[in-house]
């Protein structure tokens, strides 16, 4: 049986309104089981980041599907969106606490990504060794 979940921002307003599975681990799932995602969480694990250094640190995203996979999060409630009224316009993504939250589990992927590299015969580099401590 599904649960109803109710996200509201921090002063009260209603944001998304969302049937959750029952099971945890699917809750999970649901909300960060797509590619995109976890990249996008990764590279906002170190930092607030503009639609461009996003665009350019995800090879292969098109920015409608980058444009998409964050409205989506930010439903969910996983980043927040500043808009800077400027020109051009500037837009900023921040993980927000529950996207925070998320860190320990990228941190278990990495770990579990670069022991199978190892046993592989993968070599890694300082790239990734550097993202390793931010996720750590």
């Amino acid at each position: 049986m599904d649960t109803k979940f109710l996200f509201r921002t921090k002063g009260g307003s209603l944001v998304a309104q969302k049937e959750l599975p029952l099971c945890p681990v699917e809750t999970t799932l649901m909300l960060i089981s797509d590619r995109w995602v976890v990249l996008i969480l990764r590279d906002l694990l170190t930092g607030t980041k503009r639609f461009g250094e996003l665009k350019k640190s995800l090879a292969g995203i098109s920015q409608k599907v980058l444009t998409k996979k964050l409205r989506d999060m930010e439903s969910n409630g996983l980043l927040t969106r500043q808009v800077y009224p400027e020109v051009p316009p500037r837009v900023e993504y921040t993980l927000t606490d529950i996207g925070e939250s998320l860190k320990p589990i990228l941190g278990a992927m990495f770990d579990w990504g670069m022991d199978y590299k190892e046993k592989n015969h993968s070599p890694s580099n300082a790239a990734v060794a550097a993202l390793g401590a931010a996720l750590h």
